[in-house]
């Protein structure tokens, strides 16, 4: 069985720089977009989660696309945020995306208003309905607060443009099930998970984590697809210390990449890290590289650590 990878392996979750005003600085955007690509990332998910998507405007997600696309060129997919907890306004952005360049769509399930799996299934097919791009659907029921479900995600599947899913609900077993009975394309969306769900057919993962360290995490999917199992699980255990720094340590992902990379603030109610969180990250860094060799991205935004 081949596994399909639409997007390709190792795709950036990216954060959106801001510049002094406040205002998304597309030109850090480029050049962080540029250096992820060039240590690694097959791809790029914008407008997410990490790249604070809720306190955008619509004109500032658009812009965001439309300025990586034209600094990665047409090789390097693009995928756009579009997702919300709004149908209407999600089937909006994905118009805008797909004029601004993007080559998919990244649609998370709608939050807050808990919809039934009925009405989740519906709001995917509407938003696949209304594009030409792929979708790759989000699954975080954590943040949303409702799973979109396996036999959901059965029916979805046959959907011609409902290509993948960034997988964050943590059920390694529903999603083996998923992939073996479908073409989805599954990309972890949690980085301690990345190597078990590419062990069982997964297609790679969508991480907040290759925003500083693409390289390290590449390697672990390198060595498990040169048939070097033992190599691949040495090297996940490299990265963990920093995956648990950054995801598991009480702060969003969004405020340690943005730590790491000194990319500018982030928007309230974000908060930056202090510096002894920063610090702590940078130790944690500087130790993954070391032991697993190769740079990172932290020279990609304007400042780097000094």
């Amino acid at each position: 069985m081949t596994t399909p990878r639409p997007f390709g392996r190792v795709l950036c979750a990216m954060i959106t720089p801001f510049a002094a005003g406040g205002e998304p600085d597309l030109d850090a955007a480029a050049r962080l977009a540029t250096r992820l690509v060039a240590e690694g990332c097959d791809g790029l998910v914008l407008n997410g989660t990490t790249g604070e998507s809720p306190t955008t405007s619509d004109a500032e997600k658009t812009a965001l696309v439309a300025a990586v696309r034209e600094a990665v060129g047409p090789a390097v997919p693009v995928v756009a945020g579009v997702g919300g907890p709004d149908t209407r306004r999600a089937v909006e952005l994905a118009g805008a995306a797909e004029r601004a360049g993007a080559d998919g769509l990244l649609a998370v399930t709608p939050y807050y208003s808990h919809p039934p799996r009925r009405a989740v299934e519906a709001h995917f097919r509407t938003l696949a309905d209304a594009s030409g791009l792929p979708l790759m659907l989000y699954d975080i029921p954590a943040r949303a607060g409702v799973r979109i479900g396996t036999e959901t995600l059965l029916r979805l599947a046959e959907h011609p443009r409902i290509v993948a899913v960034k997988d964050c609900a943590g059920d390694l077993l529903a999603s083996a099930q998923v992939i073996g009975r479908t073409s989805l394309a599954y990309y972890s969306g949690c980085e301690e998970l990345n190597l078990p769900l590419y062990a069982v057919g997964g297609a790679g993962c969508v991480s907040t984590v290759a925003n500083v360290a693409p390289g390290p995490l590449r390697a672990v999917l390198d060595a498990f697809d040169a048939g070097d199992t033992g190599r691949a699980a040495e090297l996940n255990r490299l990265v963990l210390p920093l995956t648990e720094l950054m995801m598991a340590s009480g702060l969003p992902g969004t405020v340690t990449a943005k730590a790491l990379l000194r990319a500018g603030a982030v928007r309230p109610p974000l908060q930056p890290a202090d510096r002894a969180e920063a610090d702590g990250l940078f130790r944690a860094y500087e130790e993954l590289t070391a032991r697993a060799g190769g740079p990172g991205a932290l020279g990609a935004a304007p400042g780097g650590r000094g």
